[in-house]
């Protein structure tokens, strides 16, 4: 909807306020035209000012998406997902992944078994120097180029930092790459006298 639109739209329903208003049981048949010529002039520029189709679901992510009538927002998409986890609860039922078959059981294992530790994640780190320490500037990326990319961005930008570096963390930490010079700065005025 632009500002005109806006505008005229705004402007018609006012005029519907102060119709309804006006009216009372005793009000001429005249009155009652006008006020449906405006009524429909209201209708009218509210149509022309909606751009999309009215939403077929509750679901604010997908509006527009195809309908589930069982789902409580009536969206399939967002359904199958809860299905899908609900699957997942269901296919594990116990704290050390899926149950085993009848007459095989064995004891727990007190630091759980392979498949309940994370995977470990290879991740590239953009950090800045603000003046004291390194800090986080960027989310962490899994591509070390584009998190190289991103930190050239960064030093092209308006207001780059004294100093960056590249991360790489894979189940440990690694300094891969410095740009700048990091130079402690103490904040305080005047060198704490």
């Amino acid at each position: 909807m632009n500002h005109a639109q806006l505008t005229a739209l705004g402007r018609a329903l006012r005029l519907l306020g102060e119709h309804g208003d006006a009216l009372t049981a005793d009000t001429p048949d005249a009155r009652l035209h006008e006020v449906k010529a405006d009524l429909r002039r209201a209708l009218d520029l509210l149509e022309e000012s909606v751009g999309t189709a009215a939403p077929v679901t509750r679901c604010a992510e997908h509006p527009n998406g195809p309908v589930d009538e069982g789902a409580p927002d009536l969206c399939l998409l967002c359904e199958t997902r809860r299905r899908a986890a609900r699957r997942s609860e269901y296919g594990a039922q116990g704290p050390y992944g899926p149950s085993r078959p009848h007459g095989e059981q064995s004891a727990p294992s007190r630091y759980g078994v392979r498949g309940d530790r994370p995977q470990p994640q290879q991740r590239w780190l953009p950090e800045l120097w603000n003046g004291q320490e390194w800090q986080l500037c960027g989310t962490p990326r899994r591509d070390r180029r584009e998190a190289e990319l991103y930190l050239a961005a960064l030093r092209r930008g308006s207001r780059p930092a004294m100093a960056y570096r590249l991360v790489h963390e894979f189940t440990d930490y690694e300094v891969l790459r410095i740009w700048g010079t990091p130079v402690k700065v103490d904040i305080e005025p005047m060198g704490n006298l």
